[in-house]
């Protein structure tokens, strides 16, 4: 009786299945760190160390100015400037004694406030400039702003300026700052459109030839003016009264306040500027309106202080490296943080030399510059080269 043949489909080894009858593999998932399409997204704010990083600025703000505010030639305790504080508000406490409440309320708390409101305006422009051009060594004074300012001020110090009365340096500094960055954008349009380098390029002229103004003003000053150009562009608080806190804040509060709402758009604008377009983002409006913001912060701050230099630089990039490029955290903290580092080097500018004072720009120049040589060289060995 002749056997069956042995069935294929029994003893072939799975192994000999046709590839066409295997599951087709699923396909990789998008990386967490890019759209499906392959464009880079960047990275939300990390919730919990955002929120621990702006708890922790807040505390070390509060406690650097009630430090700040009581610490000098006339030292005032803790306490003391706690309880006085309290009753100014109608909460109890005690007023301390004539010549305590003097020096508390018309020479320290102005200047505390001031050294507040000029670094928290000089970081938030600093974040907003490093997200217009999208490089983290960005800083307000590329596209003139601060030297615009200066121009200003030592115009107004050297011809003998007065219509203003007290004020004329401040609102000379203030209008020249606007102008310079007003000059910059419009020359560094071409076709409707502003590019980054073309913009770039411009300050950097726009900065040397108000170099070159100011050693005009210089050359022709006398010595007594010479030394106030000098000391004003050194920069310095030392000035700082009620009325000056008032001519800053509201620039100051309009910029931080409005600063925040572009945080969303600076974060697509961070994809490149084809990608933010198709996303619906007007570049050149955006750019317009940043470049607006920051001028106004920065003008603001320069008018009353002086130059300051490295605070919009430092602050964003120290930020960026603790909790990454988000913006929605990145703007708020930088305003933070900059008025940290700025009360932090005000009271050690007064105190570190006692009982002469170290001029608030020359610091944090000696401090920022370092710092700025290990960002260069940093950036440089991430990128394997600047070709």
């Amino acid at each position: 009786m002749p056997h069956d043949p042995p069935r294929a489909d029994a003893t072939a080894p799975a192994a000999t299945a046709p590839a066409a009858d295997a599951a087709p593999s699923p396909s990789p998932a998008p990386s967490p760190g890019r759209r499906p399409g392959g464009a880079p997204v960047p990275p939300r704010p990390r919730g919990r160390k955002a929120v621990l990083l702006t708890g922790a600025l807040v505390a070390a703000l509060a406690l650097l100015a009630l430090v700040s505010a009581g610490t000098g030639a006339y030292d005032i305790p803790l306490g003391d400037v706690l309880a006085s504080v309290q009753h100014r508000a109608g909460l109890g406490g005690a007023p301390l004694d004539r010549v305590g409440e003097s020096v508390l309320w018309n020479v320290r708390l102005p200047r505390v406030v001031l050294a507040l409101l000029v670094g928290a305006s000089l970081g938030c422009a600093g974040a907003l400039m490093q997200g217009v051009f999208g490089n983290p060594l960005a800083e307000p004074g590329v596209i003139g702003i601060s030297a615009g300012a200066a121009v200003g001020a030592v115009a107004a110090i050297g011809l003998g300026l007065t219509f203003f009365g007290n004020w004329t340096i401040t609102v000379c500094a203030f209008v020249a700052g606007l102008v310079t960055v007003s000059a910059v954008y419009l020359l560094s349009r071409n076709g409707g459109k502003t590019e980054v380098v073309t913009l770039i390029l411009t300050g950097i002229a726009v900065n040397a030839f108000a170099g070159a103004l100011i050693g005009l003003f210089v050359f022709f000053a006398d010595s007594g003016q010479v030394n106030q150009i000098t000391f004003w562009q050194l920069g310095s608080l030392a000035q700082a009264t009620w009325p000056k806190v008032l001519a800053v804040l509201p620039c100051a509060l309009a910029g931080l306040l409005v600063a925040p709402f572009y945080a969303r758009r600076l974060d697509l604008l961070a994809l490149g500027e084809r990608p933010a377009r198709h996303l619906g983002i007007d570049v050149e409006r955006l750019r317009l309106a940043l470049i607006l913001v920051v001028a106004l912060l920065t003008a603001a701050a320069v008018a009353v202080a002086g130059v300051i230099t490295f605070i919009g630089l430092l602050v964003p990039h120290l930020l960026r490296m603790a909790n990454g490029p988000g913006h929605r955290f990145l703007v708020p903290g930088s305003a933070l943080a900059g008025a940290v580092v700025l009360v932090a080097g005000d009271l050690a500018a007064r105190t570190v030399a006692q009982p002469a004072e170290l001029p608030l720009g020359v610091l944090t120049a000696l401090i920022g510059s370092p710092f700025f040589f290990w960002l260069l060289r940093r950036t440089r060995r991430k990128q394997g080269g600047w070709a």
